[in-house]
Formats: structure tokens, sequence, C-alpha cells
């Protein structure tokens, strides 16, 4: 890592302002309901903006959260990993998303970019950025998965062609449910520990991974939202929810990171479902259109794979 000069401010106004745009451009899709903004503090230190639209036509829950802690020691769920933190003071700050639409024939969606620095009054501050996007559909279509890929493609190719595979790689790995032998969903883009580069490149590419989001999801929302969808679809996908609900509480690292810092629960577990169902042994019929999913709840090369498939 560099000893080139941090800019905390810059990351703080980018995320603000990633927030507004994001919440601007999925809230238009909406006909009736709106974000309601909920500002709150934390004694430890910082604070937060929480965005929750929910009960929506389009969106029946869709959270978009900024927040920015402080607090005088590293917590538990970062230092397993990085044991030489221990005890510094750290700050940390963040957009974090997850988008639940109404129809099942729009996949969920959750995006993460964010900026954690430790020991930065020190001489030498230890600092990174981290986050990505990832894709969870019910019922996939082979040109939203296409889609959503060349977008994630395109937010890394001015850092080097290794980028994409690398950190969709990663993806593949990290949203992974292995006492369910699955993925969460469809992939995208993971990475964490990012600087390497120096802070200013490393900045670039996280504002362009955050950047990449709305034009990666938004055509997909516009796309399906309007697509057929009944009971049965309905039943699938609730279930299909309760998977999303298991990776989060068990191996989300950013909820583990939010509770054990002392962040606000509610900001945190914003990202559960509003309505999710668990069955005892129960899986889709062989054959059917929901069995069909097992197959892309894999990791795969979505690019090359369904290359054929583009018009």
């Amino acid at each position: 890592m560099t000893s080139e000069a941090i800019d905390v401010q810059a990351v703080h106004d980018y995320l603000l302002a990633l927030q507004d745009q994001i919440c601007a451009a999925l809230g238009a899709q909406e006909p009736t309901e709106r974000f309601a903004t909920d500002e709150w503090r934390r004694e430890e230190g910082g604070g937060g903006r929480s965005r929750v639209l929910e009960a929506g036509e389009v969106l029946e829950k869709a959270g978009v959260n900024f927040s920015h802690i402080t607090g005088e020691s590293m917590p538990a769920a970062a230092t397993r990993r990085r044991p030489e933190l221990a005890g510094r003071g750290f700050r940390a700050m963040g957009v974090s998303l997850v988008i639940h639409p109404r129809n099942p024939m729009v996949p969920t969606s959750h995006a993460n970019v964010r900026f954690f620095v430790a020991g930065e009054d020190s001489d030498d501050p230890v600092w990174w950025f981290g986050g990505g996007f990832d894709l969870t559909p019910y019922y996939p279509f082979d040109e939203d998965i296409l889609h959503w890929h060349r977008t994630a493609r395109a937010a890394c190719a001015p850092f080097g062609d290794e980028v994409y595979p690398r950190f969709k790689r990663w993806c593949d790995d990290y949203f992974y449910l292995p006492h369910r032998g699955e993925t969460r969903g469809v992939g995208g883009l993971f990475f964490d520990d990012l600087n390497a580069w120096g802070f200013e490149r490393s900045f670039a590419f996280m504002r362009s991974v955050g950047d990449h989001y709305v034009p990666a999801y938004l055509p997909i929302v516009e796309r399906c939202c309007g697509l057929p969808w009944g009971e049965r679809e309905r039943d699938f996908q609730l279930w299909r929810r309760g998977r999303y609900a298991e990776f989060n509480l068990v191996y989300d690292r950013g909820t583990r990171f939010g509770l054990e810092s002392g962040g606000r629960t509610e900001s945190i577990l914003m990202s559960l479902p509003p309505r999710v169902s668990w069955r005892y042994n129960w899986s889709p019929p062989a054959g059917s259109r929901e069995a069909g999913l097992a197959d892309y709840l894999r990791p795969r090369a979505w690019l090359e794979e369904l290359a054929d498939t583009a018009t």
C-alpha cells in the first residue's frame, strides 16, 4: 500500500450523492410510494441516512443506506481477517442497498460500496475500499443476465482486462450458501481490501462500480416489471427469498460488522425481504420452470455462454 494521502471528505461526498442518484432513478419507477428518509446518530460516533420505500407497486421493499461511523477499536468482524488492526480506531462509510421487487419476474438486487480507514491519525493509517453488486433472479432471463454482466465488465474495463474476471469470480465465491450448495444468484462483482492501486485509482474504481449499478439494474426492472405473474410465482418467490435471508443472517460480513460495531439494527436488517416463507423438505417439481432455476445457481461464464443469445 502506498503512503499517498487519502481524501475522506471526497469519499463521503461521493457516497451521499450516489445514494441520492440511486433513489431518484429507482423511485421514478414507482407510481405512488416514495423513499422515506431517516437520519440517525449513534452514541459511539457517526451516523447515517437511511432511505426506505415500502409497499410500492413495483418495489415491494427498497432500502438505500448511507452510513458513516467511527469507533475507538475495530469490531471482531473486521479483525478476524486483519488481526493486526485490533485496538485501532476506525472510520467506516458506505452506501448499501437491497431491492426486493413485487413482481417475481424482476430479480432482487444488492449493491454496496464502502471505505474503511483504521488508525487514521497515526503515522501508518490502514485503509481500503470494497463493494460490488449482485443479482438474484427467481425466474431468470438470459438477456438480463447478459446485460448485467456486460455492465459489470464495463465498470471494470478502464482498470485492466483481468479485473472483471477476478472480481466476478470473487463474487461467485462470496455469495455462496455452503449449507445449500448453491450460489445466492447469478453473481456480478465483489471486491474487498482494495488499496494496492493507491488511493486515487482505488477510489476511481469504487466510483465506477457505484455508478454502473443503475445502468445494470434499471433496464431489467423496466423490461420485467410488467410481465404477468400469479399465486404460483409469488409462492416460489417467497420461498427463494428465504435463501436470501439465510445468507444475510448467517454469512454476510457487512451484517456482522454492522451489528458488532454497534450499528443501527433497523438499517442493518433493512436488507431482509418484507415477506418470506420456508417449507419443510420441499423442492420444485422436476421439469418445472421453477426447478430450472437450479441451473443458474452455480458459477458460470455468463458472457461466454450467453454471447450467442445476444440480439
